[in-house]
């Protein structure tokens, strides 16, 4: 199973977020109109993309900072990721900056009509990232291994606290990819659209 040093894995995890939020800033100097553009009925807009990752960000970022801050126990300096999360966080993470491979189907409920503002929606993705980087920051006086956090889909299965950061940074990346080539496709230009991945360890 995956083991990180824990502050090498906050680290590199807030440097993910820093990229994506870069990312958010060149999306927000882009053309509005071609934000809202869909290449068919089946591919999401920019801004539904951004929207989906909001729906998640609005259930995972309190159930992490509750955690968080419900834990007393000391800090480990390591991290060793469970079978189910690294399994999660390996078959959502990009293994390239040009395609996602293994397509998946959103949960109709992190599915968004294409009717959405485009100023609140970036405005919220941005504090959205923003926060995931201050919880990073609290994370790392505590144990990422003993902290548990319940997944969207049941409270009955819980992530150990680092995997669910990996999972959920690793969803974020997977889609600004798809935001990245669906802005290429409606005419922006992305050469130096900041999504940086990293290879998950086996």
């Amino acid at each position: 199973m995956a083991k990180f040093k824990t502050e090498d894995l906050i680290a590199e995890l807030k440097q993910d977020v820093q990229h994506i939020i870069e990312a958010a800033e060149h999306i927000k100097n882009s053309d509005k109109n071609k934000l809202v553009y869909q290449l068919n009925k089946e591919k999401w807009s920019v801004v539904q993309i951004l929207e989906h990752l909001n729906a998640y960000g609005r259930y995972y970022l309190p159930a992490i900072e509750k955690a968080i801050d419900e834990d007393n126990g000391p800090r480990n300096a390591w991290f060793e990721s469970g079978f189910w999360g690294n399994y999660f966080t390996k078959s959502m993470k990009p293994t390239n900056v040009h395609e996602i491979k293994n397509k998946m189907k959103a949960m109709k409920a992190y599915s968004f009509p294409n009717s959405l503002n485009v100023d609140t929606v970036l405005k919220e993705f941005v504090e959205q990232q923003h926060k995931l980087s201050s919880l990073l920051d609290k994370a790392k006086s505590r144990n990422l291994n003993a902290i548990r956090v319940p997944i969207t889909i049941t409270s009955l299965v819980k992530l150990k606290l680092g995997d669910t950061f990996r999972f959920l940074i690793a969803h974020e990346q997977r889609h600004m990819i798809q935001a990245r080539n669906t802005l290429k496709a409606v005419g922006i230009t992305t050469d130096k659209f900041p999504v940086i991945l990293q290879v998950v360890p086996q």
